[in-house]
C-alpha cells in the first residue's frame, strides 16, 4: 500500500494519518435563500449580525465583529425557492457560539422582541442552547458553553451528552440588569 492508498477497513490508521489539524475552525456558512431582504431582516434584525458587503438583491456577507464574514446569504440558486421538506437530507442547523450566558440571554431577549418563535431550548450539560428557524426553514442554534471543568462526565471520564429542558425565562433574566 502506498502513501496515497486508503484502507477503509483500518479506520484507526486512517484517522491517525489523515486527522484534520486541531486548529481548524468553521470560517463561515453559506446559505442559499429565497429572499435576501427577508433573510437580512432575520439575521441582522433579529440576531444582530452586521452587513460587511452587500450585492443588492443577489448576496450579503454578514459578520459579528470585524471578521470578513461568518455568514454568506445568496439567492443565486434559491431565489423564490421553497424550503426543503422536513425529513430530507441537508443542513440540520448552523450553530452560533456566544461567549457568555449573559450574551446568549441578550440574544434570547432580542429574538423575543422581534417575535421570533423558539423551536427548542435545551440544557446539554456542557452548554445551553436555544433553537429557531430562519425564514427559509434553516435551523439556527444559539448557545454558550459552560467552562469545560463543569461538563458532565461518565464514570470513565468520557463526555456525557444530555438534553434537558432549558428554563428560558431564567435565561432571559441573566444579565438583564446590565443592559
Amino acid at each position: 500500500m502506498n502513501d496515497q492508498s486508503i484502507n477503509p477497513n483500518d479506520a484507526a490508521s486512517f484517522v491517525e494519518k489523515y486527522a484534520i489539524n486541531p486548529r481548524v475552525r468553521v470560517g463561515h456558512v453559506h446559505l442559499n435563500v429565497a429572499d435576501i431582504e427577508r433573510s437580512l431582516a432575520f439575521y441582522c434584525g433579529a440576531l444582530g449580525f452586521g452587513v460587511n458587503l452587500s450585492l443588492g438583491e443577489e448576496a450579503a456577507f454578514l459578520a459579528a465583529g470585524g471578521y470578513h464574514h461568518h455568514l454568506a446569504l445568496t439567492n443565486w440558486k434559491g431565489r423564490g425557492g421553497a424550503a426543503p421538506p422536513i425529513g430530507t437530507t441537508g443542513l440540520h442547523h448552523v450553530a452560533f457560539l456566544y461567549p457568555t450566558r449573559a450574551a446568549l440571554a441578550a440574544a434570547l431577549r432580542r429574538l423575543r422582541a422581534a417575535g421570533v418563535t423558539l423551536t427548542g431550548a435545551n440544557d446539554h450539560g456542557g452548554s445551553e442552547a436555544i433553537y429557531v428557524r430562519d425564514p427559509d426553514g434553516n435551523g439556527v442554534e444559539l448557545y454558550w458553553d459552560r467552562p469545560e471543568a463543569e461538563w458532565p462526565r461518565n464514570p470513565d471520564g468520557a463526555l456525557k451528552l444530555v438534553s434537558n429542558p432549558l428554563d428560558v425565562d431564567n435565561l432571559a433574566h441573566e444579565g438583564a440588569s446590565d443592559c
